[in-house]
């Protein structure tokens, strides 16, 4: 008989799991609370404006290329890339740095700001390229399961990785602090501070500087629809708007699901909705976790989110732009040490129109701009007001034009609606942090110890945030249902 899957939530790495058990011979279903598919990456498209509503970086393409040639297909089968050039820009109180698309590029950048530092930059990122080698063909591909998993012949030779941090490992080598800003912004993908990041993930620098910055043309959701078309060739079968309101537990083993008050039998069930949220589902005795262990974690930060047509195009900026004119450790402090609503944060701002034609009307631009923010925070429409004409005030001043009488439209998006839309534990917006007691066997385990047949993926899993990882969790997970079944 064949084996069924129940898969919760649609998320990369709910689609990366039901396409790896599908080819194995599982018959999958999908239930997605929402009306589109993708999880945090969706689509918002308005008066010819087309924004990515969550992810809107493109990193590690080979990550991409290994899923879909696990399938006997290649990227290009479904969406187009284009590498940009530049990279990004980052904006300072007093200068801006351009990351180009060359290590070559970078490395002049980076003698302009600091006489030396090229040399420097260049032995760091040969050291992230051996990192980024063993975490993604040897770390990342273990399921988390046991503390062995990490010693390998490579690890060991650079266990002291683990306990020494980004930030004093960039700080030793570049005094500048727009240098030192510009090589910490990378790790900030993983959720937690430098100073608290271990210093193997260096191997971000490399997926940076070394593996260069891309664009799906058409926009992120290209990916989701990539990914949704080769479920579909698999005979994955796809229910939307299918909230699941309890995973069905008999005799320590689970047996089915129950959405919209039927009860739906299958052999197997794997949440990929938020990890907390998947266990709330769950009798209370059947939960791995206690409320005060989710308390004691370190989550990565949620986002103020904004999304505005303008109705013109905009000068001086690019594809991605960053806005470090601010202080960094102040506003890390009020996202991690001492919660609060930042005095004056970083913020980062997303125009793809800039390279894609595709996602705004001719003439016109599309801004998503992101405040960074710790999770559980009161958010009021006043609040988020405040903080959009704080940071089009500086965005403003630091590009050298106006553009708030421009503003065709703007949504919003922020801690409510990451609880709403998503069932995010406190409004996080990228799961928990990867800091050295968050890491891989230290994680929440992707199969439940407490029912049988229950499994979990995800970014509050392993091996971490991000979409990448997001694809190699779906990957693992299904290998070791497959090794359970």
């Amino acid at each position: 008989m064949t084996k069924k899957v129940a898969i919760i939530g649609s998320g990369f790495s709910s689609l990366s799991a039901a396409c790896y058990l599908a080819q194995a011979g599982y018959k999958v279903t999908v239930y997605e609370k929402n009306n589109t598919l993708g999880g945090r990456c969706r689509q918002f498209i308005k008066e010819g404006f087309t924004f990515d509503i969550g992810p809107s970086w493109y990193w590690m393409p080979d990550i991409f290329d290994k899923f879909f040639a696990d399938f006997g297909k290649k990227r290009s089968d479904y969406y187009t890339l284009d590498k940009l050039s530049p990279a990004y820009k980052i904006f300072f109180a007093d200068d801006v740095i351009t990351v180009g698309d060359s290590m070559e590029k970078i490395c002049v950048e980076f003698e302009r700001i600091e006489k030396g530092s090229a040399k420097h930059l260049r032995k760091f990122i040969s050291q992230a390229q051996e990192n980024y080698d063993i975490a993604i063909n040897k770390v990342v591909l273990r399921p988390g399961i046991s503390p062995f998993e990490l010693v390998t012949p490579e690890t060991v030779t650079r266990v002291d990785q683990f306990f020494k941090t980004i930030s004093g490992q960039v700080r030793k080598r570049f005094k500048n602090p727009k240098l030192v800003s510009t090589l910490e912004f990378p790790v900030l993908f993983l959720g937690a501070k430098p100073s608290k990041t271990p210093s193997f993930y260096s191997f971000m620098n490399y997926a940076d500087f070394g593996l260069g910055t891309w664009h799906p043309r058409g926009g992120m959701y290209e990916i989701v629809k990539a990914m949704q078309a080769l479920a579909l060739e698999l005979n994955v079968t796809i229910k939307t708007n299918s909230a699941v309101e309890k995973i069905v537990v008999n005799q320590g083993k689970t047996t089915g699901i129950q959405v919209k008050g039927n009860r739906i039998d299958t052999d197997y069930v794997l949440s990929g909705a938020d990890y907390h949220h998947s266990e709330t589902l769950l009798d209370a005795s059947y939960r791995q976790y206690s409320e005060a262990y989710w308390a004691k974690k370190t989550f990565a930060p949620s986002s103020l989110l904004f999304y505005i047509g303008f109705e013109k195009k905009l000068k001086n900026i690019e594809h991605h732009n960053l806005f470090f004119d601010t202080n960094f450790e102040r506003h890390a402090a009020e996202i991690y040490d001492a919660p609060q609503w930042p005095t004056d944060p970083l913020f980062y701002v997303n125009f793809p129109s800039v390279t894609d034609a595709s996602m705004a009307p001719e003439g016109c631009e599309t801004g998503f701009f992101l405040v960074p923010i710790a999770p559980d925070l009161e958010d009021t429409p006043e609040l988020r007001n405040q903080y959009l004409e704080l940071i089009l005030a500086r965005f403003e001043e630091r590009t050298d034009q106006e553009v708030k009488n421009s503003i065709i439209f703007k949504e919003s998006f922020c801690v409510n609606d990451f609880v709403e839309e998503y069932n995010s534990y406190k409004g996080n917006a990228y799961g928990m942090a990867n800091t050295l007691l968050q890491t891989a066997f230290l994680r929440p385990s992707l199969k439940s110890k407490k029912v049988k047949n229950l499994f979990f993926t995800g970014q509050l899993t392993v091996p971490g945030p991000g979409v990448p990882p997001s694809l190699i969790s779906g990957k693992l997970v299904a290998e070791l249902i497959v090794k359970n079944t």
